[in-house]
């Protein structure tokens, strides 16, 4: 059986999807995966897909572009014939689904990871977009087997442009635990947050929320990592500098290997209010026996019970943010708690593992 991936990024499809990729090849089966570009080409060749490349801009609104986006997906899917094409974010599920009908493709599975910045902006031109977006979805999803989510928001709004008995959940894209594994909370208080440096994402919060924290407990650590961006919402680094001038956070920048700062963490901060699917970096600290502060928010909310593996914060209100921070540098026995539940939900539902399994169980790949 032939399998096909489409992916928004190149480093998507190992970071994210390497273990369901690398599980369906160890079954005999054959992986073509589709991406942007050429970026991190040898790491995605190294799990043993044939790549095609069809170029298409992430961020970019424009007709012609999503018409050659489609168009180009139409044709490399005719040439590979596969059995089953699987996508990922709002394009490729889109685009890919759409193509995929088209092109006679019998068993489509699109996973909506997150519902992006579409659904986090406000005014008319975001209730313009999210129309449109609602009728390309509804379009894109009469053709599709069953169609997968990442957390119950999206899926109950997304209900409105398909059958109930299409929609189906799974935890997430799941986290390698032999990667990822447990480590004891150190003494020191170090708060890391891990995040693409857009607004969105909750950067400054973060931020100035340190800088209230530390002049109460100066000790204190803030570690942000994260490489800088060229979408909407994308922050200079000018717009930085100052918190990293007066000491307010520390940013290393983008750094390939996590485990190392998370296992120097005690405790990890991601004050989104950008449309997650189930935040990966979530999983990773949950994985490594970390408590988490997030917000109550869809996604973040799916993965952390305020109170048992975690505190959730409101969206964009930093004093709160700075409150709970607060909160676990005085209160060292619930951290402690609250360490042992994350890594216990961890292994009873986001492990790699048993997410893979429910997901080669709901596209039949045996």
């Amino acid at each position: 059986m032939k399998v096909m991936v489409i992916s928004p990024k190149n480093k998507t499809l190992f970071n994210f999807r390497g273990d369901l990729i690398k599980e369906i090849i160890a079954r005999g089966h054959e992986v073509v995966a589709i991406g942007p570009n050429k970026d991190y080409i040898v790491d995605v060749l190294a799990l043993g897909v044939k790549f095609i490349e069809v170029p298409f801009t992430k961020d970019n609104i424009s007709v012609l572009g999503d018409i050659n986006y489609y168009m180009d997906l139409k044709k490399a899917i005719k040439a590979e014939k596969p059995d089953i094409v699987f996508s990922y974010t709002i394009k490729p599920v889109v685009y890919g689904s759409l193509a995929a009908r088209s092109a006679g493709v019998k068993r489509v599975y699109p996973m909506v990871t997150g519902l992006g910045r579409v659904y986090t902006s406000g005014g008319l031109r975001a209730k313009i977009l999210q129309i449109i977006t609602g009728a390309l979805y509804k379009q894109a999803f009469k053709g599709c087997t069953k169609v997968i989510f990442q957390n119950s928001d999206d899926l109950k709004l997304l209900l409105n442009y398909m059958p109930e008995k299409k929609a189906v959940r799974v935890d997430g894209s799941g986290v390698n635990m032999k990667i990822f594994n447990a480590n004891a909370l150190p003494d020191e208080f170090v708060f890391l947050m891990i995040a693409r440096v857009i607004k969105e994402k909750g950067i400054f919060e973060f931020a100035e929320a340190a800088r209230i924290v530390k002049k109460e407990y100066p000790e204190a650590q803030f570690i942000l990592l994260g490489g800088y961006d060229s979408s909407v919402g994308a922050i200079k680094p000018e717009e930085l500098q100052p918190y990293i001038l007066d000491g307010s956070i520390e940013f290393p920048g983008e750094i390939k290997n996590v485990v190392p700062y998370l296992k120097m963490a005690k405790i990890f901060v991601l004050p989104t209010y950008y449309r997650e699917g189930l935040p990966r970096t979530i999983l990773e600290a949950m994985a490594m026996a970390r408590p988490v502060i997030t917000t109550d928010w869809p996604g973040c909310r799916d993965a952390v019970t305020d109170g048992v593996n975690g505190l959730l914060v409101k969206p964009r209100v930093i004093k709160d943010l700075a409150e709970k921070m607060k909160y676990m540098i005085e209160n060292s026995e619930r951290v402690k708690q609250m360490s042992e539940n994350s890594l216990r939900l961890c292994k009873e539902k986001y492990n790699v593992n048993i997410v893979n399994q429910h997901m080669l169980k709901i596209m039949g790949i045996k």
